[in-house]
């Protein structure tokens, strides 16, 4: 039995007083009504309506169960009313794990919009360019700029691409040996990133060993570096775009061949996503669309 149908259909006799007119209502069988009310009473224990030819009353017991049938009802219809208004006017907490430098950047743009166009959401960022546990520590969306296709638990969902660059300033080029193919740059003061999965082989045509007197694990901090004239870096264009455009740096081996920087967004494998994720990565995948 239906439990749910069956305490719909009895709160729609009380309401109509006949299986007639019930049946002509919902298109169905008087039979068919009739059989479902007979299991709910058999389900209860106690009998509901007192039938006769003509029209149905409702017992003492009936009489009770109606009044607490009702209030179920609308408990479901209100619950149903919450989610449907949560789907299209989503509201809450999003707590949000991106990369420092992409978020100060690219991302720092985007969710100034994404604020205006949904005030009702509140958003939590973390930025840090360490591996998290997204679950463990309760994201309900974080970010991931890769190279390469990765392993993961979550569901990732490409954004944009982004390509990479090697960058020096003016000065230094001006003060050390010419580059011109990618092994030149052994014989140069490369930094490192430190959460680079290459570690210290940049990813140009076939792969070139770096070494350099700077590793850390900022690439915003490298590129202050870099502009101060003392080495080169690899960097990704959303982090030395400005500086490429302005002179500040100036880019070494453009025409090498050189990976795309994926940014995905990930969130954990849900059967059911709350809405205020589904609403931000697909503002995410129209505002960078619209970017290109």
């Amino acid at each position: 039995m239906d439990k749910l149908r069956a305490i719909q259909l009895f709160v729609r006799l009380a309401d109509l007083g006949s299986f007639t007119r019930v049946a002509e209502q919902i298109n169905v069988s008087k039979s068919m009504i009739s059989k479902e009310i007979g299991r709910l009473e058999e389900d209860l224990g106690a009998r509901l309506l007192h039938r006769s030819t003509r029209s149905v009353q409702l017992t003492h017991v009936g009489e009770g169960y109606l009044q607490r049938a009702r209030e179920i009802l609308e408990k479901i219809d209100d619950a149903d009313s919450f989610v449907n208004d949560l789907q299209h006017n989503p509201r809450g907490k999003l707590k949000i794990n991106a990369p420092m430098a992409l978020g100060i950047t690219e991302l720092s743009k985007m969710f100034a919009d994404f604020m205006r166009a949904y005030p009702d959401i509140a958003l939590d960022i973390h930025l840090g360019d360490e591996d998290v546990d997204l679950v463990e520590q309760g994201f309900d969306l974080g970010f991931r700029a890769s190279s390469r296709p990765f392993d993961s638990s979550y569901v990732g969902r490409p954004l944009t691409e982004f390509s990479y660059h090697v960058c020096a300033s003016p000065g230094y080029l001006q003060s050390h040996t010419p580059i011109f193919l990618p092994r030149d740059l052994q014989s140069h003061n490369c930094f490192v990133y430190s959460y680079f999965k290459g570690k210290n082989v940049w990813p140009i045509e076939d792969g070139v060993v770096i070494d350099g007197a700077l590793r850390v694990n900022s690439v915003l901090f490298m590129m202050e570096a870099i502009k101060a004239d003392l080495g080169l870096g690899f960097l990704p264009d959303f982090v030395c775009r400005s500086a490429l455009d302005s002179g500040e740096l100036v880019e070494v081996l453009a025409d090498a061949k050189k990976p795309r920087l994926t940014l995905y967004a990930l969130y954990p494998a849900r059967h059911f996503v709350p809405a205020k994720i589904v609403q931000c990565i697909e503002f995410l995948e129209r505002w960078f669309d619209q970017a290109r």
